[in-house]
């Protein structure tokens, strides 16, 4: 049997992830509203109107100062599978949901427009149009629940799985949280959290799909199911050699240490701790495996944290955390915001757009396609979110924020995680230094909507 390499922290190798299997279609992800308004634009003729979408998000959440996009090459794959296939049609038809004419435009369904973004591993910042629709109405409004359920997923976790890895000053995290979301989500989350620094994921399904380093120890349930603690450790070690990770809070935690050292030797490669007062423990256990001479034994912490308790470990020796829960809710915020709303048509379809926006008292829109450029200074540091109604002309030291995805129905701007993941850090690095701070605050930098797309 052939074994993956293993990275020095013990975890494994990612390797680059294939298509596996057929993945099944995506076209009944969707809401009912949309193809109700599909059957009518049908029988009004505005089907065809050429139309433009845009998402963005109106407010960060929990007064946060910068948003994370995600999630855009699982759409792009969502966009790829998205068609109407002869089962899907026979429920529609069975239940009654559409009529004849919708039916026959659902079967030959293929969306033929075009779609710019912000790149993955990028931030965004309140009415960033961080994705932008151009097609005819029927075929654009079909993928707004796709998109939002998505990108509203992806970005929460993302954004709350960035401010952790800033909080954890350079240690490694590993994701754990599958066991708390539905199974889906959860590789849509590990994923996410990849893409925005940590080191790896227990989730297998991350691993075989997306290729990203997969990492796992042991539960208590382990322990428990041995006779004794010893003799759960010499199994584990027997079993994945002395560099495996052993859980040493199942009854005593010095004794457990001391137990796991006598096992392994000083080549333990680390012991975790997933209960108690951590930080006063991480001490201890620090204090005891270098008396017993296990000086190179990282400690792993886990257990119910987030970025605020992560920050609060910061001088305490640790070597890593494990994070689950906050992880795959968003930290409190599981979903962006996001909105997906008509920002422009034409009257025919080979006629000029013409901005349109809902004036609704507290949701007010701003009609119009857009185009952004995040202007930065002589030292690259971003100072403003510049949104137009014209391509903008961006200077030197400007960036323009959104790029192909979808060209006449083609996907043209699919990429791999490592490029998100690299992505992400250089955006972060352009970012003035408070937008990293963990307490409430402004956007760490304003949106301006200039309709010229003149320069500031």
């Amino acid at each position: 049997m052939n074994h993956q390499p293993r990275l020095a922290d013990g975890t494994a190798s990612p390797g680059t992830a294939q298509p596996r299997t057929a993945q099944p279609g995506t076209a009944l992800l969707t809401d009912q509203y949309e193809l109700t308004m599909v059957q009518a634009s049908l029988r009004s003729g505005a089907a065809g109107h050429r139309s433009v979408f845009e998402v963005f998000a109106r407010h960060l959440p929990h007064g946060r100062r910068y948003g994370v996009v995600a999630g855009v090459g699982r759409l792009l794959d969502a966009i790829e599978r998205f068609r109407f296939g002869p089962a899907d049609l026979e429920f529609l038809d069975s239940a009654g949901i559409v009529d004849e004419p919708t039916l026959a435009f659902l079967e030959s369904y293929r969306f033929s427009g075009s779609i710019w973004g912000y790149s993955e591993g990028d931030c965004y910042f309140p009415g960033s149009p961080i994705l932008v629709v151009e097609g005819t109405f029927a075929e654009a409004v079909l993928l707004e629940t796709v998109i939002l359920s998505i990108l509203n997923h992806d970005c929460a976790v993302a954004s709350a799985a960035s401010r952790m890895v800033t909080a954890a000053g350079g240690r490694p995290l590993i994701e754990m949280g599958s066991r708390r979301t539905h199974e889906r989500a959860a590789v849509a989350s590990a994923r996410a959290a990849y893409i925005t620094g940590f080191s790896s994921t227990s989730n297998l399904m991350a691993r075989y799909r997306y290729g990203v380093p997969s990492a796992g120890t042991s539960a208590h349930a382990f322990t428990l199911v041995h006779e004794n603690e010893r003799h759960a450790f010499a199994t584990q070690v027997e079993a994945l050699g002395k560099q495996t990770t052993l859980l040493v809070d199942t009854y005593d935690v010095p004794r457990a240490v001391r137990t796991a050292v006598e096992v392994a030797g000083a080549e333990l490669g680390a012991v975790r701790i997933d209960s108690g007062d951590l930080p006063v423990l991480a001490r201890q256990v620090r204090t005891l495996l270098d008396e017993l001479g296990a000086t190179k034994t990282r400690i792993v912490l886990t257990g119910d944290l987030d970025e605020y308790s992560i920050a609060a470990l910061g001088a305490a020796p640790v070597d890593g955390y494990g994070v689950g829960t906050s992880l795959v809710t968003g930290s409190g915020a599981p979903t962006a915001a996001l909105v997906y709303k008509l920002v422009a048509r034409s009257t025919e379809f080979s006629g000029e757009l013409e901005p349109v926006a809902k004036r609704s008292v507290g949701k007010p829109g701003r009609g119009g396609r857009k185009w952004a450029v995040r202007h930065r200074d002589e030292q690259g540091v971003a100072h403003s979110e510049r949104v137009s109604l014209s391509p903008p002309d961006p200077g030197p030291l400007d960036r323009e924020l959104l790029v192909p995805l979808v060209r006449a129905g083609e996907i043209v701007g699919r990429e791999g995680i490592e490029a998100a993941r690299a992505r992400h850090r250089a955006a972060l690095a352009e970012l003035p230094p408070y937008a990293l701070q963990l307490s409430r605050g402004y956007p760490a930098i304003p949106t301006v909507f200039d309709p010229n797309g003149s320069e500031p």
